[in-house]
């Protein structure tokens, strides 16, 4: 299940979701709004996202995910909209029946999220100005990592 909200991630509701008698493994990723960018103190965020295809996306994501590292359960909350500092921006959960499954296929979930999903990030700068934020660090891991796989180009 994948999901776009403009509210609160409910992240105590989501965990109750993640119980399954087989699961000996479980792994959470919470991405939270931070106060700091690349020596720019930030006030807040602002999260804009095209919701059709950020959901579709974000499914074929977890039915990635679930064919490379087989879990049992899988969920993920992208937040749009105004969030400010110590905010929860994104929630992946993984219950697996090993914890390597878990860990994989969430970080598989985060990383491919980060650069697939028609999301922009806005962050408004202490001071008053706003910017545009473009996650480049996040593709190069994704591709370093794929290349390490041996699926890159």
């Amino acid at each position: 299940m994948f999901e776009i909200s403009e509210n609160d991630i409910a992240i105590d509701a989501l965990r109750e979701q993640m119980k399954d008698p087989g699961a000996g493994g479980y792994c959470v990723f919470e991405g939270r709004v931070r106060n700091e960018n690349e020596g720019r103190m930030v006030e807040r965020l602002e999260y804009e996202v095209y919701e059709p295809l950020a959901v579709k996306e974000g499914e074929r994501v977890l039915e990635e995910a679930q064919q490379r590292f087989p879990y049992l359960l899988a969920f993920c909350v992208h937040r749009s909209g105004l969030l400010e500092i110590g905010d929860c921006a994104v929630w992946v959960g993984v219950a697996a029946a090993h914890r390597d499954e878990a860990f994989q296929a969430c970080r598989y979930i985060i990383d491919e999220i980060k650069v697939r999903l028609p999301v922009w990030k806005k962050e408004h700068y202490a001071g008053g100005d706003s910017g545009w934020v473009n996650c480049e660090r996040c593709a190069s891991v994704l591709r370093q990592s794929k290349d390490q796989n041996g699926k890159g180009s």
